[in-house]
């Protein structure tokens, strides 16, 4: 498993962005993984875990869950080991905790991954809230 810290979080208004960063703190770190996708997830107020982008590590496919197409991209620096989320144009309605997630999954390499139980490794998460 890879060791994850999600930072960027915070709390801002309707319309602004921000970008999470994700980074692997441990060996293995992402840029050895060249099988591994990463993913970010999050989780609002009573509401279950929810996919919302995944990037393959061994290429720059990418896939986005409908609510946050067009505004959000995820991203990838391999050699700092890192992932991102920008976030544009937000909305109350993403207020939620953000994890980051990699996954060890052969076939994920090609196209990312979206359900939680192909990925292994969690970050802690980081809070966005966003006001009206």
């Amino acid at each position: 498993q890879v060791q994850l810290v999600e930072s960027g979080g915070g709390l801002v208004q309707a319309g602004d962005s921000l970008r999470l960063s994700c980074a692997a703190s441990s060996r293995p770190t992402w840029s050895t993984l060249s099988t591994y996708a990463m993913g970010w997830f999050r989780q609002a107020p009573g509401k279950e875990r929810e996919f919302v982008a995944t990037i393959s590590w061994s290429n720059s496919n990418t896939r986005e869950s409908d609510s946050v197409k067009g505004r959000f991209t995820i991203s990838k620096d391999k050699a700092k080991s890192t992932g991102y989320l920008q976030m544009n144009n937000l909305k109350p309605e993403d207020t939620a905790v953000y994890y980051c997630a990699a996954s060890p999954i052969d076939y994920c390499a090609d196209h990312g991954c979206w359900f939680e139980y192909e990925y292994d490794s969690w970050g802690r998460g980081t809070q966005i809230t966003v006001s009206p």
